[in-house]
């Protein structure tokens, strides 16, 4: 970035060792959320979507592993952008989980969102490419506390206008997960009250992923945790030390997962389809929430943000505005290593989905 023009402002607080998607830090303090500020930032890149959103710097790079991009872009109201995994070298980047490490970044506006993705990704300034479907995964909808006018309508209504109605399909992704990705079985659970908060695949994708993410967690940094034993913050501390207890029993099964989920999201997309869902599955939570209450929340955002981190493929976070004074966000997926096409798409949907979002906004009052 630096070779490329950008001028370094300083380094952003984030959650420690990463492991959180919170944005709350008991040693350095928490970067305030300058959308709610009595809500959390998100994590675990909390200072650098706060530089961003704040208006302190046009732009910021974040980690995301399970994520810590896409969790605070939505809840600072901001452009958050995982790039395809292995896309951007992580030389340089403190190991979290190597299976899903990735370096995104955060902008205000898809003009410089893009100009950082040319510099970071080595893209060619290309014409726009036409999406070839725009798929709405209901499902997902359905896990977010914010009604579906505020959050997939402000988006149908903009393809509808820039691209026409018949781009848009429907599908349910948990059924096409569970059927697909045969490989989840041993994640499945059985239990009638996590189906009725979540989607059954989803959150055995999500289990999948934490698994393969703690055993690699253990590997890069168990040593040195076993012998600091460092003074964690609530939540972090309780995860580290669960992580540090991994061990290989189906680590296996979690690459066929990764293998499967892939290839499956590939067929249902194809080379220029987007998938669209929720971010997160509601507004940012309050700060010091006792974390046991945000149990099912977490739940049902890892199973939102298990989509893109096993299957590697490129996400952004889009804001949408407020409701109920609080931050919304939706995302679109693309295939592994279209990051350029997902790019340019942000830059031509933008400003239509800016003023649908605004008629939604006066309308859901």
């Amino acid at each position: 970035m630096l070779r490329g023009g950008a001028t370094c402002i300083g380094k952003t607080v984030m959650d420690e060792m990463a492991y959180s998607i919170n944005g709350e830090n008991i040693h350095y303090g928490t970067p305030r959320n300058p959308c709610v500020p009595d809500r959390v930032p998100g994590g675990s890149s909390s200072g650098s979507a706060v530089a961003v959103g704040a208006k302190l710097v046009d732009f910021a790079l974040g980690t995301d592993t399970g994520g810590s991009v896409r969790v605070p872009a939505s809840y600072c109201g901001i452009l958050g952008f995982r790039p395809s995994h292995d896309a951007i070298s992580t030389a340089g980047v403190t190991p979290m989980a190597q299976s899903f490490d990735t370096v995104g970044w955060f902008a205000r506006n898809p003009v410089i969102l893009i100009r950082v993705g040319r510099v970071l990704l080595n893209l060619p300034d290309v014409d726009p490419v036409r999406p070839t479907q725009i798929i709405i995964a209901e499902d997902c909808f359905q896990l977010s506390t914010i009604p579906s006018d505020r959050v997939s309508q402000p988006l149908i209504k903009s393809v509808e206008k820039l691209f026409g109605g018949h781009l848009l399909k429907h599908a349910i992704l948990g059924d096409y997960v569970k059927d697909k990705v045969p490989s989840l079985k041993p994640f499945l659970s059985g239990g009638k009250a996590d189906q009725e908060h979540n989607i059954p695949s989803l959150a055995a994708l999500s289990s999948a992923m934490r698994l393969l993410q703690r055993y690699q967690f253990k590997i890069n940094h168990g040593e040195w945790v076993s012998t600091v034993k460092p003074d964690l913050g609530p939540g972090i501390s309780e995860r580290v030390w669960e992580a540090l207890k991994t061990t290989d029993d189906n680590v296996d099964i979690c690459h066929s997962v990764k293998t499967e989920l892939r290839a499956a999201l590939i067929a249902l997309l194809g080379d220029f389809g987007v998938l669209a869902i929720p971010t997160v599955p509601g507004p940012p939570p309050k700060l010091q929430t006792d974390p046991a209450p945000l149990e099912t929340f977490r739940a049902k955002a890892f199973s939102l943000l298990s989509i893109g981190g096993v299957s590697g493929f490129c996400q952004v976070s889009i804001p949408l505005g407020l409701y109920d004074n609080l931050p919304v966000a939706i995302s679109l997926l693309a295939k592994h290593g279209s990051d350029g096409f997902l790019l340019n798409l942000v830059k031509t949907l933008y400003d239509t989905l800016e003023k649908e979002v605004g008629i939604a906004e006066r309308t859901s009052y």
